[in-house]
């Protein structure tokens, strides 16, 4: 920007500028909103405190510690309300340093963490999702077509039956007397061509590697293969055929490749798979309206099969309910319907909630929210990004806090 404007300065006179810039006195704010934010993700964080009702950011704390935030509250005796999520050095810290304050837990944390444990329920209860597929018919494993000169099973046995005939043509020509050489001209062979065909005893002495069982290769209905091989390396062809062979498979290697490749390449029955616990999670914490008529029907099919799921969808509703319509005073009659049911996930749910009750009760009531606060977590991101974090907390702060 200095070079835009033509002014002659380095960068690390234009930082100390920066940082010698005094601070704004804000107003005491009434009701605060407090997050964490990661210089170092997953190694350091700190806190940036929002003024709620403003919309702007009021300070920045190094560490994310109970101790910090109790201090700087605690030199603040006009805040009123502080929104938070359920993070416990949070609680700690605002306890600590403004017990007057009314502790407000953020709603969608409280729904984000409702939508985990109905997730990680149905998939305890997967077993419940597979009656929307219909059990497929056992499969009879099927042998091997016969072979006809027109099936492509007869592409392999080619060379066996050209490599017949020139052995009996050669040694028809040998009995009547016409030389080698005599014989190659005619059938346009090559000498060498001919002396191997010559000196076989027999036509099988002429198979080597892939064609030494061609003499099996005579229509017939073919031997079954084992289906466990191939049903594990349908692309490894040549691998195939040589885990067959020790297997006692006397076929060869082009009826292997060739039943292969038409298996590949036939169409196949389609064969519905059941929902996953996600989807059904979605279903259960989605609103019914919004909800397509197949997936209604597919989740009301599920809830008449498990009579845990559809308990659980009856707490995601009830919640979702307290949740939209502030109906915090109705948290205790939820918790004790939990507790009633069997399903262990929203057990543990409800005993976080009961620990941080009145923060919750709170947050289902009060209009104050925390959301504002994770709008200014993103901006912080975006700042880190571009300062690629060689700056320090300061100069950090000082971009926050006087934007």
């Amino acid at each position: 920007m200095a070079a835009v404007f033509g002014v002659s300065v380095s960068r690390s006179t234009v930082l100390r500028m920066v940082d010698a810039l005094p601070e704004l006195e804000a107003p005491a704010p009434r009701v605060v909103g407090v997050d964490e934010y990661a210089t170092r993700k997953g190694r350091f964080y700190g806190t940036v405190l929002v003024d709620v009702e403003t919309r702007r950011p009021v300070n920045m704390l190094p560490d994310r510690e109970a101790s910090s935030l109790a201090v700087w509250l605690a030199n603040r005796p006009g805040i009123e309300v502080v929104c938070r999520d359920r993070a416990p050095f949070f609680a700690e810290g605002t306890t600590a340093g403004a017990p007057q304050a009314i502790q407000v837990a953020d709603r969608w944390h409280l729904w984000h963490n409702l939508s985990e444990a109905a997730e990680r329920s149905v998939a305890q209860h997967r077993r419940c999702l597979r009656v929307l597929v219909p059990e497929p018919a056992t499969a009879v494993p099927e042998p091997l077509p016969e072979e006809t000169p027109g099936s492509p099973w007869r592409t392999s046995s080619r060379f066996a039956d050209r490599t017949r005939a020139k052995y009996a043509t050669v040694h028809a020509l040998l009995e009547a007397g016409h030389s080698r050489g005599s014989i190659g001209r005619q059938l346009s062979m090559t000498h060498r061509t001919v002396k191997r065909l010559a000196d076989a005893a027999a036509p099988e002495d002429l198979f080597h590697g892939q064609w030494q069982n061609q003499p099996d290769l005579r229509p017939r209905r073919v031997q079954a293969l084992p289906r466990r091989p191939l049903e594990r390396r349908l692309h490894e062809r040549w691998k195939l055929w040589e885990e067959l062979v020790p297997l006692g498979y006397k076929g060869s290697y082009g009826r292997v490749s060739a039943y292969l490749w038409e298996k590949r390449t036939s169409p196949r029955p389609v064969s519905a798979r059941p929902p996953s616990p996600r989807a059904v999670s979605r279903w259960i914490l989605s609103r019914p309206e919004n909800l397509t008529e197949t997936e209604q029907l597919r989740l009301k099919t599920v809830l008449a099969q498990c009579p845990e799921l559809e308990a659980l969808a009856g707490h995601v509703r009830s919640f979702a309910q307290m949740l939209t319509e502030r109906q915090g005073e109705r948290l205790p009659e939820w918790l004790d319907a939990v507790r009633q049911d069997d399903l262990p996930n929203l057990h543990t749910l409800a005993a976080g909630i009961d620990r941080d009750r009145e923060a919750v009760t709170a947050g289902l009531t009060l209009p104050w929210n925390w959301v504002v606060v994770e709008g200014h977590v993103n901006r912080i991101k975006m700042l880190k990004r571009q300062m690629f974090g060689r700056a320090g907390f300061q100069l950090l702060r000082k971009r926050v806090l006087l934007a």
